[in-house]
Formats: structure tokens, C-alpha cells, sequence
């Protein structure tokens, strides 16, 4: 990006409503023109701050990715509790992503649009939170428990197609979602449902809306 700004206020608007129109139109079809319209920012001025259709792309992925793995680290230092940790970990994707639909989608549909640098950038974005996550499910698991990497994509799995099915006004909150979602991994589908679920460490307090978008 050479001297442009990072993330200014003016970035973050194009960003979000860049998001919106790769999640509706997808990448290939969508249009700098698109983007301009969108915005209500020039094509020069969308040009201040990105050189290609590519680089915007990037700079939507990256923001989501740097947001959420802040505000995971952020949380994941109040405890060495290896529940508690997982917990955190579910509860934070959750509402990250259930707050931020349309970039999940971007993420999820576009994830092999990318080249080069960019696409390297993003790759060790996701390298490092699924060790995370697989470092947690190690000190989880039992001796004779379930092959880590299955378990880790597994879990993310879960996660990351929300967006393809959930509406919010039938489907269960993201406090719920999250005891679920833990029920489910931990203790299986036939397993008798208790009110809270085995990844019992940690504060289970509603997280406030996590918005990638909401400054402050």
C-alpha cells in the first residue's frame, strides 16, 4: 500500500461496504464501479487507497482476520484454563462472525481468490489461529482421544457455515449458540443435555457485540 493510510475511518466505510457488495455479487463478478457506487467514493479516490480490485479483496480479509485474532489473544490471557480457553475461543468466533455476516461470507467463498504476498498474508493469519485452537484441544484431550487435526477442522467447520443457515429471528442466540456448539463438540449428539456443557471454565456472561466495524 505504500504511504496510504491503513485504517482510517474513510477505509474502514469502503471496507464494510466492499464486504457487502463481494458477499452479494461475489469477487469475480463484482466491479470497481460497483465498489464507487457502493461507497459513493470516486474512482480515484477508491484508488488512494488500494491499487486493484485484488488488494482490496486483501485489506477486507485482513482487517476480519486481524480484528478477530486481537480480540481472541485479548481474552485468551485472562486464563490458562484449557475449558475455559476453548470456551472463549467459540464464544468469540460466534459473535464476531454472527456480527459480521457478510465479511464471514467474503472470507469463507473467497478464500482462494488471493496470490502472492496477499494470499500468504492470509494463510499465516489462519495458520495461527488453528494452532491455537489445536494447542487448546491438545491440553483437552484424552490419551486415547480423537486425531487433533480431525478435531480442530472439525470445530471450525462447525463454525465457519453459519452464515449459510442461521436467521436470527428463528435460531437460537449466540449464548446459546455457543452451549450448543460446545455440547456438541464435546460430548456428541447422543449425549444427554445438560445446561451447561463440559467446557465449563470461564465467565459465561454475554460478550458484547463484536463488530469489526463499531469504532471505540
Amino acid at each position: 500500500m505504500g504511504d496510504r493510510p491503513s485504517y482510517d475511518r474513510k477505509l474502514l466505510q469502503i471496507l464494510r461496504d466492499a464486504a457487502g457488495v463481494f458477499a452479494e455479487k461475489g469477487y469475480h463478478r463484482a466491479s470497481i464501479r460497483d465498489i464507487s457506487a457502493a461507497t459513493d467514493v470516486s474512482l480515484s479516490g477508491l484508488y488512494y487507497y488500494f491499487s486493484s480490485k485484488e488488494e482490496l479483496l486483501f485489506l477486507v480479509q485482513n482487517h476480519c482476520f486481524g480484528t478477530l485474532l486481537a480480540r481472541l489473544e485479548e481474552d485468551l490471557s485472562q486464563t490458562t484454563d484449557p475449558a475455559a480457553r476453548l470456551r472463549i475461543v467459540v464464544r468469540n468466533h460466534l459473535h464476531f462472525f454472527l456480527d459480521n455476516m457478510e465479511e464471514m461470507k467474503v472470507l469463507s467463498h473467497e478464500a482462494d481468490v488471493l496470490t502472492g504476498e496477499y494470499r500468504e498474508t492470509i494463510q499465516r493469519r489462519k495458520r495461527s489461529y488453528a494452532d491455537t485452537v489445536h494447542g487448546i484441544l491438545s491440553e483437552l484431550r484424552p490419551a486415547d482421544g480423537p486425531d487433533l487435526r480431525t478435531a480442530t477442522f472439525a470445530l471450525f467447520g462447525m463454525m465457519n457455515w453459519i452464515y449459510t443457515w442461521y436467521n436470527p429471528d428463528r435460531d437460537l442466540r449466540a449464548e446459546e449458540m455457543e452451549e450448543e456448539l460446545l455440547h456438541l463438540f464435546l460430548n456428541g449428539f447422543l449425549a444427554p443435555r445438560n445446561r451447561r456443557s463440559d467446557g465449563e471454565g470461564g465467565d459465561s456472561a454475554p460478550m458484547e457485540h463484536s463488530s469489526i466495524w463499531r469504532s471505540g
